[in-house]
């Protein structure tokens, strides 16, 4: 579907707020934690859709007919250059939102991830009703790399101070400190792969979390991103 860029805000040092439009938003099914598929870069004339460079990225929100992602800055990949360029009225083609990576029913839901999963997390947590058992576990490098994620759900946050946000051993530790129910809920984890990784292996290995209570999202690894 086509739509326009509608206004491009940095919300944090690497994060900017793209608000999209277009006459097709209206009525668009969207289940919150679900991505779109949008061209970022063209191809050869005539093949645009097909062989340009398409990048995923979760639906911040979407209502009437304006549609919010956040993007993270990388450096010099082609979504990130797509964010740092895109001005109002540029055209933007893209696909209908899609995705498992949402809520499910659970007697307590898990968040934990870096800067890339608040994108994901945020219109989670909106979606989830006000009595939910919600623990989230957010590692940032400094406040400033902060989203308002609501206000219905306490989030406990942690610094890198510089420290590298793959294989994060501080957030598997603020995982692993967890007073966790002794049934198990569902855990969301979306970042960086390796610390993913980590995380899933202490949650079932360690804490006996059923493997499919366990949804992740992996977004880079160093040296590569875009891997949705």
């Amino acid at each position: 579907m086509s739509t326009r860029v509608q206004a491009v805000e940095l919300v944090a040092p690497r994060l900017r707020r793209v608000t999209l439009v277009g006459p097709a938003l209206p009525g668009l099914s969207w289940i919150p934690g679900q991505h779109v598929r949008l061209q970022v870069a063209d191809g050869p004339a005539g093949l645009d859709w097909v062989l340009g460079t398409l990048r995923t990225y979760t639906v911040w929100n979407l209502e009437a007919r304006t549609m919010d992602l956040v993007v993270f800055d990388h450096g010099n990949g082609p979504g990130a250059r797509w964010a740092r360029t895109a001005r109002p009225g540029d055209e933007v083609m893209l696909l209908k939102p899609q995705g498992t990576f949402t809520t499910r029913p659970a007697a307590c839901h898990l968040f934990a991830g870096e800067e890339t999963a608040q994108a994901s997390f945020a219109p989670m947590l909106r979606a989830l009703p006000d009595d939910a058992t919600v623990l989230a576990r957010l590692e940032v490098d400094t406040p400033a790399e902060r989203l308002d994620l609501g206000d219905a759900f306490d989030v406990d946050w942690t610094y890198r101070q510089g420290r590298p946000a793959a294989s994060s051993e501080t957030l598997v530790q603020a995982v692993r400190d967890l007073d966790l129910p002794a049934e198990p809920g569902v855990a969301y984890l979306a970042g960086e792969a390796r610390t993913i990784q980590m995380i899933r292996r202490h949650l079932v290995e360690e804490r006996n979390w059923p493997r499919r209570n366990v949804l992740t999202k992996p977004y880079w690894v160093p040296g590569r991103k875009g891997l949705d």
